[in-house]
Formats: structure tokens, sequence, C-alpha cells
């Protein structure tokens, strides 16, 4: 079955943040061979007085083939309830991909523009049976990791931090890339620039050190510009202030 793997406030001022401590979760249920973990994507949410957040305010959300939800439930509880900073109030939600509805993806798209509750948080959890619980502090994380698992299945919000791939972006060098080694080792659904779908296999890409793919339609699209003058390659990643202003 795919799961999705929600969390939020997973650190303090001076640990690394829930970005990072996403990654170190994927690899954690892979390696103890609970399931496939197939990308990582980073929702940004309201940044505002009356909302505790540590630096940005972002929660993580993973994509997950597994067998066995109980099993994979009771790992990442065990798990996050040990990963979280000190001081942080971190929140966990799993759940089906199939059932997640409409109202959750909704409140999801709210958790970007308004302050919500945790009380709230908790009734739709329950209304649709929905495994959601904070782990440590205050507990005010559930709000945002509901939020991801709902942003994550509305499938046009935010951008992948982590892609299961051959050749990984997050570390792939400085370089120039075929569309097709891109497409075919790195994990890239759709390679494009403006509204544009770039098709052509041969096409050379620079990728600039930072290449994160944004979320949209439920795909990984790579966000290029066109270089007509250049000799070496057609296309370069778009600049890192562009994707996070449109993946935000």
């Amino acid at each position: 079955m795919r799961v999705l793997i929600g969390i939020d406030d997973t650190d303090n001022k001076v640990s690394r943040g829930t970005g990072f401590n996403s990654r170190q979760l994927a690899a954690a249920i892979e390696l103890n061979n609970l399931g496939k973990v197939h990308g990582i994507t980073r929702h940004q949410l309201f940044v505002h007085p009356d909302i505790p957040y540590t630096s940005q305010n972002s929660s993580a959300c993973l994509d997950v083939t597994c067998n066995n939800i109980d099993s994979i439930s009771r790992f990442t509880t065990d798990y996050m309830k040990n990963i979280g900073a000190v001081g942080s109030d971190v929140g966990l939600c799993i759940a089906e991909k199939d059932i997640i509805c409409d109202e959750i993806i909704q409140w999801g798209i709210n958790a970007k523009t308004i302050v919500l509750n945790m009380e709230d948080a908790k009734r739709k959890a329950a209304k649709y049976d929905i495994y959601l619980v904070g782990l440590t502090g205050t507990h005010v994380g559930i709000i945002g990791a509901l939020a991801a698992v709902g942003l994550r299945k509305g499938g046009n919000d935010g951008r992948f931090i982590w892609l299961n791939s051959e050749k990984n972006l997050r570390d792939i060098e400085m370089d120039i890339y075929t569309i097709d080694l891109l497409m075919n080792k790195a994990g890239i659904d759709i390679i494009q620039y403006g509204e544009k779908q770039i098709v052509n296999p041969n096409d050379k890409v620079y990728l600039n050190g930072w290449a994160r793919p944004v979320l949209r339609n439920n795909k990984s699209v790579l966000l290029v510009d066109n270089e007509i003058n250049n000799k070496s390659y057609e296309w370069k990643c778009s600049a890192k202030e562009f994707v996070k202003r449109v993946s935000n």
C-alpha cells in the first residue's frame, strides 16, 4: 500500500532541521526493511507571530510503499520520539494515501495562509481514522504534520528534498547532464521551461549544485531556463531563489 508520513517541528534553534530528520527517517525505514521511500517533499506553512516555529515553519512528507501500516507506524513513532531535538514539539501523521480526502487536502492549503489549532487537527484526523500524534513538547507539530500529508496528496505544493533514484539530485555534482540521464537515473518525471516540457533526450542541462524538483500534478518537475547562446548545453537548472518562490 502507498502511505504518506508527515512530520513537523522536530528541531530547535541549534539542531539540524526537519528536512534532515525526514531524510534520516527515510533511511531508517529502508534499513529496517519496512518499506520503500519514493521521495520526500518540503511544504512551506504560514509564518505568523501567533504560530510557534523554529526557523521557516516548513513540514515534510515521506511517500512510502509498505506492506504493513501498523509496523511502520510503530517504528516511526518510536524513531521520532528519539530523534526530536530538546525543546521541539514533534508531530507525526501517517495515513494511507487513498483515504486522504479533500477535507484533509484543504487543511494543508489552509495551513499555508491562516492560523490553525491542534484541537481541529485532532478532530479531522479522528473523523477519517488518520494516525496523528504529538510526541514531544506541546505537540503543536501535529498541525503541520497533518498539513504535510494533505499537501502531498494534493500533488501541487512544495519541492522534493530527496528522491529515491540511482543518481540523487541532492548529491549530484555540479555538471552537465543529458535529459535522458536525468529522467531515467535521477527520478525526474518532467523537465520544464515555462509551460513547455523538454523532451529531446539528447538535450543537455547544466545543474547548478542546487537542483530541487517541484511537485506538480503529482510529478517531480525540474524547472530549467533556456541557454540560447551556450554551445555546451541547451538548458540550465533554474535559480535557487526562483525555485523556492514558486514551490512555497
